[in-house]
């Protein structure tokens, strides 16, 4: 795909755009590690997590160097750890078992760091409607500070079939 000229790395370079140099940065639901792999090469320290186990194995082989867990992001565990920004692309959010995005959502605020942020980027149609995630968003303590149909951040009108969501946890501790 790459050499078909296809931009493999846009959601990395957005989220390169919104952290400091030597960002902690949580890749949820990181399949292969693309994103997150691209991040650690750009110099930030990465965590990956994905349910599943042949996606965790390739992302190690592509990417030996990063910190990539099996792990369901509806029942996160990460004790003591704080992340500058959550990234979630590749429609993670509309293959979350049913009934858990809220919980998930939940968990993203619980291990940002105050004033930290997420991007999460998924698909219309598969399910989970975007009126429904930004209604589980405000159940989860995260605001919305940015609404976009692309990576590269054009308007998100109600023909668009993609969201990208800018999220951030409140600086002050809730």
């Amino acid at each position: 795909m790459r050499a078909d000229g296809v931009d493999l790395d846009g959601e990395a370079r957005l989220v390169d755009a919104l952290v400091g140099r030597a960002s902690r940065i949580l890749d949820a639901g990181c399949g292969t590690g693309r994103v997150g792999g691209e991040l650690s090469l750009r110099g930030h320290r990465v965590v990956g997590v994905d349910i599943d186990a042949e996606l965790i194995d390739a992302a190690r082989l592509d990417y030996p160097d990063v910190d990539w867990r099996l792990g369901d992001l509806s029942t996160l565990s990460l004790p003591g750890e704080e992340f500058d920004l959550i990234v979630c692309a590749g429609n993670v959010m509309p293959f979350l078992a049913p009934g858990t995005a809220s919980s998930v959502l939940t968990r993203f605020h619980d291990y940002l760091a105050p004033g930290g942020r997420a991007l999460v980027g998924f698909g219309a149609g598969r399910g989970y409607d975007f009126e429904d995630f930004f209604s589980d968003v405000d159940s989860s303590g995260l605001a919305t500070v940015g609404r976009f149909a692309t990576w590269q951040l054009h308007p998100l009108t109600p023909e668009s079939d993609f969201v990208v969501a800018l999220l951030e946890r409140p600086a002050a501790a809730s």
